[in-house]
């Protein structure tokens, strides 16, 4: 839920204007890079409980102290600061105190990794003092829903109204998960369509690579990805699969056209957020929205209710990808690049899409509902074997396409040296959900304070 970089305020005279930004998005392969982002949580060292953003120990005293110490430049919504900038990226909070960073757009992994680790340490060093230890997991392994306080952002006081009306976990979503993602370009319109159609293809499958989210509220919840659990009951107008992606007209117009009939969140003018929700983004360009009278519909309002859809994988001027549970550090390198990978290797496209090109729409479905559970071990559609069979023809497409490109670091490492912990995952056929579960059981004696010490960054 990073803070959208908005374009102008340029009223919208129709349709073919929202398809043209997307074209505009195009880039030659030259100009291709890749941008992470990746939440974390925080909690007390001393008991695992969230962090809230008011006090000497809270989040806001945080992203003060990332200001002051790191040239990081503050931004304020009604007197507090919810974000940083520096240098092409930002720091945001999300609904429940997670962290996320959004980023500098990199040409390799071998850059986008190093960044990472930059911010970590950064993190680390303004929050050990305050007591503020920072996890690398999907879903908060001790915390209640109403054990977490909110952050100050207006747009979440619409969505945390709007949210139980929509679906049932929608609310654990917002202050109970945490995502790593990727985000990559595309040269056209046809580029765009093939790597949208394989992403959405394989989303489960990475989403059983990097189930993390195993502890739900001190417990075992026997689920692999209790992330993507909540997700799947958040709000079907925008989120999970999209059918229309496996289409054969599938492209820039069926998106927008989906995305015009998803109910908005807010407006926002000025330092002001307007409700709303339950008018779709067509209603409002067609002037027929009644909360927000006389108000024009501009190309800024479509960036920003298209940062409010969250289908599996998003198309914008970019294509994100977003299914797959925050982790360890080296996975959180890892998921760049396997998408890179996967996405920006033409044969590496087609391959990947040929795993998954036969099922149907409703076997997908099943599938996003089966790996939730059972992760790797799920089974998958017309009885061919196990994800995790899947997710090893997976990751050799991705080395292939990696070896392929051939962007190597100093030392002479390709990008592939980033999939090691995958290698090593996939080779012993068990996801970081398996390890913690095993530790949880064993060493760690489901000790809570034991499991934020084995979760820290």
């Amino acid at each position: 839920m990073s803070e959208p970089v908005l374009g102008p305020a340029t009223p919208i005279a129709s349709i073919d204007d929202l398809v043209g930004a997307m074209r505009a998005g195009g880039k030659p392969r030259a100009e291709w890079r890749i941008g992470t982002e990746h939440e974390k949580f925080g909690v007390r060292e001393d008991d695992g409980r969230p962090v809230p953003y008011d006090g000497e120990h809270g989040i806001g005293r945080v992203l003060g102290k990332l200001a002051s110490s790191y040239a990081w430049q503050r931004v304020e919504e009604r007197g507090k600061v919810i974000a940083l900038r520096r240098r092409g990226a930002t720091v945001t909070i999300e609904p429940g105190g997670q962290l996320e960073l959004s980023g500098v757009a990199f040409r390799s992994v071998h850059e986008t990794c190093p960044e990472i680790t930059e911010h970590l340490q950064e993190v680390k060093t303004v929050s050990e003092p305050l007591g503020v230890r920072w996890l690398g997991v999907g879903f908060h392994p001790l915390a209640r829903r109403d054990d977490v306080p909110w952050m100050p952002k207006q747009r979440y006081e619409i969505m945390r109204a709007w949210m139980p009306k929509v679906g049932t976990r929608g609310l654990d979503m917002m202050v109970r998960t945490c995502t790593v993602q990727g985000n990559f370009d595309y040269s056209d319109e046809a580029d765009a369509t093939r790597k949208f159609r394989c992403a959405m293809g394989v989303s489960s499958i990475v989403t059983a690579m990097f189930a993390s989210s195993v502890i739900v509220e001190g417990a075992d919840s026997g689920y692999q990805s209790w992330r993507a659990w909540c997700w799947r009951d958040t709000d079907r107008a925008r989120s999970g699969l999209l059918k229309a992606a496996f289409e054969p007209d599938f492209g820039f117009g069926a998106y927008v056209q989906w995305a015009l009939d998803v109910p908005m969140y807010f407006l926002k003018r000025d330092d002001r957020m307007i409700d709303m929700t339950g008018t779709t983004f067509r209603t409002f360009l067609e002037g027929r929205a009644t909360q927000a009278p006389g108000e024009v519909a501009t190309l800024a309002d479509w960036e920003v209710h298209l940062t409010t859809l969250f289908p599996e994988v998003r198309l914008k001027t970019y294509i994100e990808v977003r299914g797959a549970d925050a982790g360890a550090h080296s996975m959180n390198c890892a998921l760049p690049a396997l998408w890179k990978g996967l996405l920006y290797d033409d044969a590496a496209v087609d391959d990947a899409w040929r795993l998954v090109a036969g099922w149907s729409f409703d076997e997908r479905e099943a599938l996003a509902d089966a790996v939730c559970k059972d992760g790797l071990r799920a089974a998958l559609p017309g009885g061919k074997g196990i994800v995790l069979d899947a997710a090893r023809a997976l990751l050799k497409i991705a080395h292939e396409g990696l070896g392929r490109q051939g962007l190597r670091n100093a030392a002479g490492d390709d990008e592939q040296r980033w999939l090691r912990p995958l290698d090593e995952r996939m080779a012993r056929g068990a996801s970081a959900s398996d390890d913690i579960r095993a530790r949880w059981e064993g060493e760690l004696g489901r000790n809570p304070r034991k499991l934020i010490e084995a979760l820290t960054f």
